[in-house]
């Protein structure tokens, strides 16, 4: 695998220039005879590989003084936290706790110490997404509801750059990766967010942003290992030369899972293989800053049959935000994306992608401020079908442009109103309206109360549309499953919603910190499958629905070095239709919360614990569980640290999601117990 071997060789070079500072001699022994080596050769790693990271630990040993605290992980307190700056709100910068949304922060600190190194998995940790684990590669992920394995709701960023699929308007969880070190924070919004982001931010916005690169100079190196899965990544930064101001990373990282197995013990051939390089690059000047970043990654994904799963890709960002005369902010952005994915035996597609967008932002001034922008995308995607399914036409190039404008009037010192649109155009149903109206008020610096009201629209995809596929379905009329021909639907529209929030956010002192957040959303035009005569099925929008429910979370500092954090989403879905038990609108919990516990022991030990609850999952049906994980993390260095983390610690496997509703009890995929050592070094 080319990113692989590439990644092998940035190691290599990285690693052999820490050889290089230490004594070979001196230390060649102790390398040799450690059984910190023979636990990296044990959990997947090869002897030269394991040898290197051992030197790296000792050359960041070097700077080690007993008793000092870590400078290379920081930990933020509940303060620092609500003082963090958020951007997804309201396209601008502003503090957490003045932001007027249902949106939770998960920072990177917060990624370090859960002992996770996918996104998926670093994604379990906001309170207000639904995250279950399908099989080695898949998720299903979404916020309010309607989860399924092509989730369709909810809207992902990495930098700027959408994630996402034409084929059903959601993501392929196996493409995206970064190095989790370099995540600075992962903005959470729960409702709608279509009059900033457009369709398809219909429940919440997942907006993944990494740290500039004067943030990751030097080197970095971790490898994790354990009985389902191991992880190689290696990152590099330095400054650019120039009149401006510059710096760079270059980064690889490789991840290996295991296959998967099911209730009844048999192994499912689903392992995978993922490998990833990329860089990026920004320059300052005085009122001007530019972003230049790419990737490129692979997948191999085993199936039943010989022939593999490949997909593979790479993208390509550029972004300027500058400062003009009059004070405004400017920000343009250009980014291009290529995507292949095989399916062996069922279909394989090419996609590419091409997005610009600008946003300008008007001055402050005594009691309002603009900012409006648009933007233009254009797909071209081509799909080789099979006998099994295929979307008609094989080939399609899609529009799709958009223009916003977000006005904010300040009322009172302590009262604020905003009022925006979007109008949006696309191939299959032409212009959609997304309007917003949002009120918060302050009444006190650490107290928040808001309400928002909100139109969204989730607007077809290609499977609406142009998706033919024979499969088992079960209808009323029908309790077995019955061969249907599926077709998509030539008058399918938009599906919209309309969402009610209210909520209230409040710091207490430095010590507490929660948010609340009731929402009442009503769905008209959902997707449905209806039936005709002679066993054929055609999507259509006749189902209605109305879904209330609460978001809690907060935290709370029981002392210097221990903190205590919770969170729990109660929601209660109402459907209508007379095709509702047969269309699956989504496989949601009625509740589900977690706990959290964080535990600086010493200077040099932490200690984390999380217990998280998903209730049952009604079609497929799927058990309630509650899984613990938990975390030991030890400072061998200033700069160099050893972890210990367990998942579902108490509880050698349970199923999260059924892949469909044919899946049996004894055929759901199982997630097991997952054991992984880590070290991560710095230097």
């Amino acid at each position: 695998m080319l990113s692989l071997l590439l990644g092998s060789r940035v190691a290599g070079f990285y690693f052999s220039r820490c050889v290089t500072v230490c004594l070979r001699r001196q230390v060649q022994s102790v390398i040799i005879e450690s059984p910190l080596q023979n636990i990296l050769v044990s959990i997947g790693f090869t002897r030269q590989v394991a040898i290197a990271l051992i030197w790296a630990v000792l050359v960041s040993n070097c700077a080690w003084s007993t008793g000092s605290t870590p400078d290379a992980f920081v930990d933020l307190s509940l303060e620092q936290l609500g003082n963090i700056e958020v951007t997804s709100v309201s396209k601008k910068q502003e503090r957490l706790l003045d932001a007027p949304a249902s949106i939770y922060v998960i920072t990177g600190e917060a990624i370090r110490r859960a002992g996770v190194y996918t996104l998926p998995e670093a994604l379990r940790l906001a309170p207000n997404l639904q995250v279950a684990r399908i099989n080695s590669s898949q998720y299903a992920i979404s916020a309010r509801g309607f989860n399924s394995s092509t989730a369709n709701k909810l809207l992902v960023m990495l930098d700027g750059r959408t994630i996402y699929t034409p084929l059903y308007s959601g993501v392929f969880w196996d493409a995206p990766d970064v190095i989790l070190e370099d995540v600075d924070r992962i903005e959470v919004i729960s409702g709608p967010g279509g009059t900033l982001w457009g369709a398809n931010a219909v429940n919440g916005v997942i907006n993944i942003i990494t740290k500039p690169t004067e943030e990751t100079m030097g080197n970095f190196a971790s490898v994790v290992g354990g009985n389902t899965g191991q992880s190689l990544a290696v990152r590099h930064g330095g400054a650019l030369g120039g009149t401006a101001k510059g710096n760079y990373r270059v980064y690889a990282k490789f991840n290996n899972f295991e296959h998967s197995i099911t209730a009844s013990g048999n192994a499912v051939p689903d392992a995978w293989e993922h490998g990833q390089v990329g860089f990026r690059s920004d320059w300052n000047t005085v009122n001007k800053r530019l972003t230049l970043k790419a990737n490129i990654y692979q997948d191999a994904i085993h199936q039943a049959t010989a022939s593999r799963q490949h997909n593979n890709g790479g993208n390509i960002l550029g972004r300027c935000e500058q400062i003009l005369l009059d004070g405004s902010n400017l920000r343009t952005q250009l980014y291009y994306d290529h995507t292949t994915r095989d399916y062996p035996g069922r279909f394989s597609e090419k996609l590419d992608m091409l997005d610009v967008d600008l946003q300008h932002a008007l001055p402050v001034t005594v009691n309002h401020q603009l900012i409006w922008g648009g933007g233009y995308r254009i797909a071209t995607d081509r799909v080789r079908n099979s006998s099994v399914l295929a979307f008609l036409p094989a080939d399609r190039d899609l529009h799709w442009g958009n223009l916003f404008v977000q006005q904010e009037w300040i009322l009172q010192p302590e009262l604020r109103f905003t009022a925006g649109s979007k109008l949006e155009s696309n191939d299959y149903t032409g212009l959609e309206f997304l309007p917003n109206v949002k009120l918060a008020w302050k009444p006190h610096t650490d107290t928040l109360l808001w309400t928002a009201l909100s139109r969204a629209v989730r607007a077809p995809s290609r499977i609406d549309k142009e998706f033919y596929a024979n499969i088992p379905l079960v209808t009323p009329n029908s309790p077995t499953p019955t061969l249907y021909s599926l077709q998509g639907g030539p008058d399918f529209r938009s599906e919209i919603a309309t969402t009610l929030d209210l909520g209230l956010r409040h710091q207490v002192g430095t010590d507490l910190s929660y948010s609340l957040t009731v929402f009442f959303s009503r769905y008209d035009r959902l997707r449905s499958l209806d039936t005709l005569p002679g066993n054929i099925a055609v999507l259509g929008n006749q189902i209605k629905a109305r879904v209330e429910g609460l978001e809690a979370w907060g935290s709370y500092q029981l002392a210097t070095t221990w903190s205590l954090n919770a969170g729990v989403v109660l929601q209660q879905q109402h459907f209508e239709g007379d095709n509702v038990a047969q269309s699956s609108p989504g496989n949601d919990p009625h509740s589900q919360w977690r706990l959290g516990s964080k535990w600086d022991l010493s200077d040099a030990m932490e200690w984390d614990v999380s217990i998280r609850h998903v209730g049952d999952l009604p079609s497929p049906a799927v058990a309630a569980y509650t899984a613990v994980d938990t975390r030991l993390g030890w400072y061998i260095s200033r700069t160099a640290q050893l972890a210990v983390t367990a998942q579902n610690l108490f509880d050698p496997r349970h199923p999260e999601f059924a892949a469909s509703s044919t899946t049996t009890v004894a055929n759901t995929i199982q997630v097991e117990r997952a054991i992984d050592v880590t070290l991560t070094v710095k230097f």
